[in-house]
């Protein structure tokens, strides 16, 4: 007997357009990408409703949404935004530099040679 307040984390993923089918929703959870209340959600029947926070993971992102209602239907992405409470981290700067960084130094000359040096060496051991 399933309660009205209750609904497959599958469905709800779907519903909520985290991902664009249910059977990827299915595979998202049975990988351990999905957090329900800080535990690994096992499997796609497992229940969610609302108050508990999900953590998901999707390629390079982290979502933590928190449960507000059980979905009805795969609606518009408005109707979508009001099934949870988007409580994620801000995302990474763009530029993939950490603040803060100290630039890579190297001496001058280091590294890979000139296409003059290795011409260079080649002559060196007699390889033209």
């Amino acid at each position: 007997m399933v309660a009205r307040d209750r609904q497959r984390i599958d469905k709800w993923l779907f519903f909520s357009r985290a991902v664009k089918s249910r059977s990827l929703a299915a595979k998202l959870v049975v990988a351990g990408r999905v957090r329900i209340n800080r535990d690994k959600a096992a499997q796609a029947s497992d229940m969610v409703k609302p108050g508990d926070v999900l953590t998901i993971t999707l390629e390079r992102r982290i979502f933590v949404w928190k449960v507000l209602n059980t979905g009805v239907r795969r609606g518009p992405a408005e109707e979508a935004r009001t099934l949870y409470e988007d409580m994620s981290p801000p995302p990474a700067p763009k530029d993939g530099s950490v603040p803060d960084a100290i630039p890579a130094l190297r001496e001058a000359g280091s590294g890979r040679p000139t296409k003059k040096e290795r011409r260079q060496t080649d002559r060196l051991f007699g390889e033209e």
